[in-house]
């Protein structure tokens, strides 16, 4: 029986929307094809997805007993996480609002059927 291996990645400080440019690479490539990818992506997020990743692979050789060899990216994605939200005061007194976007991401890996 196949497991899905998940790991989490909350309150990344940012936007899913820059998130998901580098997750739609890896999604559905082998953990060792995906990893390589990941190594070389040139986007900031590349490198928290990478240790992600490499935590997912972890447990699934830890806790499970499986191959990296035998892994699959099956899902990844990104969601928005809360908005945190400043105040600039601009000209004539207006108001300037400031939003720090920030995301979840979640990685779930399978065992490739043999």
């Amino acid at each position: 029986m196949a497991h899905d291996i998940r790991a989490e990645l909350n309150f990344l400080p940012q936007s899913a929307q820059k998130v998901r440019l580098v997750i739609d690479t890896v999604r559905g490539l082998n953990a060792n094809e995906a990893l390589e990818s990941l190594r070389f992506a040139n986007k900031r997020a590349g490198v928290d997805i990478l240790k992600l990743l490499e935590s997912a692979v972890a447990n699934a050789e830890e806790n499970f007993g499986v191959s990296r060899d035998d892994l699959y990216v099956a899902q990844i994605f990104a969601n928005e996480a809360p908005t945190r939200k400043w105040r600039r005061f601009g000209a004539r007194g207006r108001f300037k609002p400031i939003l720090r976007r920030q995301s979840h991401i979640t990685v779930v890996l399978r065992e490739r059927g043999s």
